[in-house]
């Protein structure tokens, strides 16, 4: 068998991570609807309602101080310019509403890079380095392939994978 790049690896997780999320979010509201839950899941969710939990944004999600994984509504992320490194507040009403709120902006920085699109994924080229970009925010935007545009990214950058979209130039 042939040796799978660390990229794909590393992509294949995070999509799983989005899925199992996203899964949980989507039971628990289910289930909150019904009310049809065994002890384990009735508990479960109610050591979530009308919990705050504070996170770590990384691009798409919030990486919560639980150590859990908290799908960040991508036009939310795109609207308010999170960039990875932010920290985020989350609140989980007794509806099963999630609320997020950015407590903590890192220190960032503006650069100017190349929209690239990539299988299936967008990216801004600056220099050597790519930095992926939310869709929500390329189609706010209006921006294509081969545009110019401005991103924001961690003052320190060393070892980000994400940016935020600024404006199309």
């Amino acid at each position: 068998m042939s040796e799978i790049p660390d990229k794909q690896v590393k992509r294949l997780r995070a999509l799983i991570a989005e899925a199992e999320t996203s899964l949980a979010a989507a039971k628990e509201l289910l289930m909150s609807l019904l009310g049809d839950e065994d002890t384990a899941t009735k508990a479960s969710i109610e050591e979530n309602i009308g919990k705050v939990i504070e996170g770590v944004f990384d691009g798409q999600n919030m990486v919560g101080s639980d150590g859990k994984t908290y799908p960040v509504p991508a036009n939310y992320a795109s609207k308010s310019k999170l960039v990875q490194g932010d920290i985020l507040k989350l609140t989980i009403s007794e509806d099963g509403t999630f609320l997020y709120k950015q407590i903590g902006p890192i220190p960032r920085k503006q650069i100017v890079g190349v929209l690239e699109l990539t299988d299936g994924h967008y990216f801004v080229k600056v220099g050597d380095r790519h930095y992926r970009v939310l869709l929500a925010s390329v189609t706010y935007f209006k921006a294509k392939p081969g545009d110019q545009v401005s991103v924001n990214v961690p003052q320190d950058d060393d070892s980000v994978e994400w940016a935020a979209l600024e404006a199309a130039l």
